[in-house]
């Protein structure tokens, strides 16, 4: 999606309260550029949008996923997707000396309630950690899940911090989309920022001379020259500082990746030329970065080379990467779905088919002192 496309006059108008919440985002976000020449990153203002605490919207209380929400994830789409991944873990568990999960961003909570179904059956981790940086969202997780498996809720328990020497296995499914990205465009040969501003009280784009940092991350780029004429996209420059947290954080074990994306090659391929920055909202995909900020998802696609090659800075082994549909049908999907009904065909379609979320959805698998983990 174009990241300048107008608003979509086909957008649902929040109502009243929801309106009056992004105004007050809005403003908070304008009081930081009044304070920084009114200038800011488009990675400062993502967060912002994103993250800013009581405003944001992963941090304010509005749903956000399933049918009253803005997007649905594999796991509400169908319990086989949890199945699966569980089924990977449960051979990841076996090598290790501790048994542990911790998922990054639980969501609803469906995919923590389906694994611990599923390794009831073969063997309960010790602990099943969630971090998760929404309230609101920990708090319907919790009920939701005392609710539904009262007799593992013991074996949860929820963290505001990353832990220290955590044995076990990283569950990251559609989270790296949602760290903040930097914007850059490239024109006539030359590099540009693409950052926020503020006129008459709209937020709005505004281009500037990329800074040095910048400029050595996109070097880095497969970039062809006749790209560099008029290239609009983005670069994660917090991939790198977020999986060192990981790292130092994780003794031994694995860190499972899901998310849509590319390598580098396809994410900066020369026809790509407006990036692949796009919002979410009630169901709604558009390129509106400044449609009420605060109500809707923003997310770019992860470059998955760049996830390797912070992952190897870290020393860590790219232990698997495919798309997700093999990694699926490689941990029992169909065994899972014995004689499907029209239903759960319809779910693996949408979970498997290369023009659903089977291509598009890749997943890497990086390890740490674990061996034979792709048994």
């Amino acid at each position: 999606m174009k990241a300048h496309l107008p608003s979509d006059s086909s957008l649902p108008t929040p109502n009243e309260e929801a309106r009056l919440h992004s105004t007050r985002l809005t403003q908070k976000i304008i009081q930081h550029l009044q304070q920084e020449n009114n200038r800011m990153s488009f990675a400062e203002y993502m967060h912002s949008a994103l993250y800013e605490p009581g405003l944001g919207y992963y941090t304010a209380g509005a749903q956000k996923l399933g049918a009253g929400g803005d997007f649905v994830t594999a796991p509400l789409l169908s319990p086989l997707f949890s199945l699966c991944l569980a089924h990977y873990c449960s051979n990841l568990l076996q090598d290790l000396p501790e048994k542990n999960i911790l998922e990054l961003g639980a969501g609803t909570g469906v995919m923590a309630k389906e694994m611990l179904l599923f390794l009831e059956q073969q063997a309960l981790p010790v602990h099943y950690f969630i971090l998760e940086v929404s309230a609101d969202l920990r708090e319907r997780q919790q009920r939701y899940l005392q609710q539904e498996i009262p007799h593992l809720f013991s074996r949860l328990t929820w963290l505001n911090t990353l832990p220290r020497d955590f044995i076990g296995v990283i569950v990251a499914n559609e989270v790296l989309d949602a760290l903040p990205v930097h914007l850059f465009h490239y024109q006539d040969h030359a590099l540009y920022e693409v950052g926020v501003t503020e006129n008459s009280g709209q937020l709005s784009f505004t281009e500037y001379p990329a800074s040095a940092a910048l400029c050595d991350a996109v070097a880095q780029l497969p970039l062809e020259d006749v790209a560099k004429i008029d290239y609009l996209s983005e670069i994660n420059l917090q991939l790198p500082a977020f999986i060192h947290s990981l790292n130092d954080a994780l003794k031994q074990g694995a860190m499972v990746f899901i998310d849509y994306g590319f390598d580098a090659h396809t994410y900066y391929h020369p026809h790509r030329t407006q990036g692949t920055l796009m919002c979410h909202y009630q169901h709604r995909a558009h390129g509106d970065v400044f449609f009420y900020p605060g109500l809707q998802d923003i997310t770019a696609h992860v470059d998955f080379t760049a996830l390797a090659q912070a992952g190897l800075a870290c020393d860590l082994e790219v232990e698997y990467f495919s798309n997700q549909a093999r990694f699926l049908l490689e941990n029992g999907l169909l065994d899972f779905a014995n004689n499907p009904s029209y239903s759960q065909s319809q779910q693996i379609n949408t979970l498997t088919a290369p023009h659903e979320m089977g291509e598009l959805f890749k997943v890497m698998v990086l390890t740490k002192g674990v061996y034979n983990a792709s048994k």
